[in-house]
């Protein structure tokens, strides 16, 4: 045993250890009677190595996001961080997530699965793309590249996945998120599962082609090629992560703890729906074109069926989402219920079972692109509404926005799309936040310097819409006003909601406002636009964009006085 004082440390060194200096002044301290983690390290779950083994996974995840942003070209992936990496088990199942994008970690692992029926065998060097909604996919800008990781003998041990939105793979509008889509091939270029390198090489001659092909084709191959190498470089990072921890610890110590994480997850599961009441609970919401969904939630002890039956049948434009979708809206209300730090996997569905009919928001695929429901905005719009669903028929918190308020502009040289703020719904004990990404989305805004440099608009405003939360003994979260001028002809598409369907409070508490979007003609002349609409503006337009505000949480000592309004008003 020894003590190394230092004038900012005091370092111990118990008996069993063996403290070396180094020649550059570290000292280095190495246990001496379980040095080599392959044998102090078993199989048989212990409380501190799960502990140790979630956060070594999940910072694999979070390194190969860091990679991803560094390495990639897009302002999309680079400024706004709109992508997703997470590592899996050999049969496709997730284990671990870096905190990214909700609405994309429950479906990567429909993916995953779904590439390995359609591929059959994977070799070592192998790195696929996909993008189909209709294959674990979200919607066609979100691309998915999937690594398979092999032992040195070939073996499949693990796989790894990095998903991000591409803001251009073209589709009859620029941003490839077109309004008045109708099919899958109107929203661009849809690559179920192409083999990007064979044998460690890319294969970017083949991709191009694909990407270029079709009735619609990308407007930016160059940036879709660039961001897809990002990709792949995340993956490897998390390949080589995988392996060095295979390596240190033994494969099989490594696949154990995989499953002794999803069974934690499980239990933690588990746990926060058995404090729920028994029973059944209902609730339904409407889009702002009055399509319903309804659900019934249904606890028994500690285990939850959520069925959809009675929501309305496929749409004829793009607010259809898929099984994958709503698969991760529901892993994600789950995952809030649990309050602890527990990685986000498939353990957290183990008890859960989600029956889905055939609606909008389990359309079925088509023969071929032409013949497949459009999904572009049930990716982003209608995910936020089945949250909302949940949450309300569980009386969880009051509605947030309920919209990722979606702007795409461009030409036919370039595409940016970006998500705007607005109002977290409140809750019990607890105030809804002002001005921020809620539920389904975790991106970031552009910084003005950044979005003004490289495309031809100016940004005139960004501030909190006051009084735009719901009131009540907690009041909801406020939504902001953006405004851009276009310093150009361009075309501009929205989609958004919560623009006539206001988000719901609870237990009394008020509704959030609805939003409301605004084309300024540089002439004054105001033009409202509705919840989903493509305009072209010309030089000195002015879009605004009023974000909705979050529902408010029970009764204000002034609404229950009817401070204000007369006695037959209040409610």
């Amino acid at each position: 045993p020894a003590i190394v004082i230092e004038e900012t440390s005091t370092i111990v060194v118990d008996e069993g250890w063996r403290g070396v200096v180094t020649e550059t002044g570290d000292l280095v301290l190495t246990d001496r009677a379980t040095g080599d983690a392959k044998k102090c390290v078993g199989t048989t779950a212990d409380p501190v190595q799960l502990e140790l083994f979630n956060n070594q996974f999940a910072s694999i995840a979070e390194q190969m996001g860091t990679t991803l942003r560094r390495t990639a070209l897009s302002t999309n992936v680079k400024e706004r961080l709109d992508f997703s990496c997470a590592v899996f088990t050999p049969t496709g199942d997730l284990v671990v997530n870096a905190p990214h994008i909700p609405v994309h970690l429950g479906a990567m692992s429909e993916c995953v699965q779904a590439l390995m029926e359609d591929v059959g065998t994977f070799a070592p060097g192998d790195v696929y793309v996909t993008n189909d909604p209709y294959r674990g996919g979200s919607h066609l800008n979100d691309v998915t590249v999937v690594t398979p990781v092999h032992d040195a003998d070939g073996g499949l041990i693990f796989f790894v996945a990095s998903r991000a939105h591409h803001a251009e793979i073209g589709g009859m509008k620029p941003g490839s998120m077109p309004p008045g889509s109708t099919c899958l091939a109107e929203e661009g270029v849809v690559v179920r599962a192409f083999r990007w390198m064979k044998n460690g090489q890319p294969r970017i001659d083949a991709l191009r082609s694909l990407l270029v092909s079709g009735r619609y084709p990308s407007r930016t191959p160059d940036e879709n090629i660039a961001d897809v190498g990002a990709q792949v470089a995340a993956n490897q990072t998390g390949v080589r992560e995988l392996l060095g921890m295979a390596d240190r610890y033994g494969l099989g110590v490594v696949h154990a703890y995989m499953g002794h994480i999803q069974r934690a997850a499980e239990q933690k599961a588990r746990a926060a729906i058995a404090k729920l009441p028994d029973g059944q609970h209902r609730f339904e919401d409407q889009l702002d074109n009055g399509a319903t969904i309804r659900l019934c939630v249904s606890i028994v002890g500690d285990r939850a069926v959520f069925d959809f039956a009675g929501t309305d049948p496929v749409l004829p434009g793009n607010l259809n989402a898929n099984r994958a979708i709503v698969t991760s809206a529901v892993l994600y209300c789950i995952r809030c219920l649990i309050d602890e730090d527990i990685p986000l996997n498939s353990g957290v569905l183990a008890p859960v079972e989600i029956l889905l009919p055939a609606c909008f928001l389990n359309p079925s695929p088509g023969v071929d692109p032409e013949k497949s429901p459009a999904v572009a905005g049930g990716n982003v719009e209608t995910s936020q509404r089945v949250t909302d669903c949940v949450f309300g028929a569980l009386g969880a918190v009051a509605a947030s926005q309920g919209t990722m308020n979606n702007v795409l502009l461009g030409n036919e040289r370039f595409g940016y799309y970006e998500t705007i703020c607005g109002g977290a719904g409140a809750g019990d004990g607890f105030d809804g936040a002002d001005a921020v990404h809620t539920h389904m989305t975790n991106t970031r805004l552009t910084d003005p310097e950044v979005l003004e440099s490289r495309y031809p608009v100016r940004l005139v405003r960004f501030a909190i819409r006051e009084g735009s939360g719901g009131e009540g003994l907690y009041r909801g979260g406020c939504g902001v006003v953006r405004e851009i001028v276009f310093l150009e002809p361009l075309e501009v598409s929205i989609i958004s909601q919560r623009r006539t369907v206001a988000p719901y409070g609870l237990r009394g508490g008020e509704r959030g406002m609805a939003g409301m979007n605004t084309l300024v003609r540089c002439d004054g002349s105001e033009h409202s636009l509705g919840s989903i609409a493509s305009v072209r503006v010309a030089r000195g337009d002015r879009l605004r964009i009023e974000t909705p505000g979050g529902g408010g949480w029970g009764q204000h000592q002034s609404q229950c006085r009817g401070e204000g309004r007369s006695e037959g008003e209040v409610r």
